[in-house]
């Protein structure tokens, strides 16, 4: 998970570490669809209840976030629950919350610098489970991490 790293990064150094620049993409603002695990097991849950329907299904979010986004919220998280106020991505950045490493030449030409979900699929299918957003999951995560740590 993409979080965990971020979480653990975070917890033992103090930052997180994303690629640089890549592709036409500036730092960190490569783009997933991130998607919550729980709302993962819902949409299968949702199919198990409604046996009818077989089919391919794409099942994430619908929408691309940047890595920048997911490190601020893995970090905030964490700080929220340290007694810590929440920092934006610039900020974080300007702190060494977030710092950037050099995109490796190795993933040149290779690497997907940005997917998104199409759930039109998945929503004719009569599958209406919500997904949340980056920030709502993360925090949920991290709630679990910090729990376990």
């Amino acid at each position: 998970s993409v979080a965990m790293h971020f979480f653990d990064q975070y917890r033992a150094d103090g930052r997180v570490k994303l690629f640089g620049g890549s592709g036409g993409f500036e730092a960190g603002e490569q783009r997933r669809d991130f998607v919550f695990v729980d709302d993962v097991v819902a949409a299968n849950l949702w199919f198990l209840d409604n046996a009818e329907v077989s089919g391919i299904f794409n099942v994430g979010t619908g929408r691309a976030s940047t890595y920048n986004a997911m490190a601020a919220a893995v970090i905030n998280a964490v700080d929220r629950r340290e007694g810590r106020p929440s920092r934006g991505v610039d900020e974080l950045v300007r702190d060494g919350a977030i710092t950037y490493v050099p995109f490796p030449d190795a993933l040149a030409g290779k690497y997907q610098s940005r997917t998104e979900a199409d759930l039109s699929a998945l929503r004719a299918s009569g599958c209406d489970v919500p997904f949340a957003t980056v920030e709502e999951g993360v925090d949920r995560y991290v709630e679990r991490l910090m729990a376990r740590a």
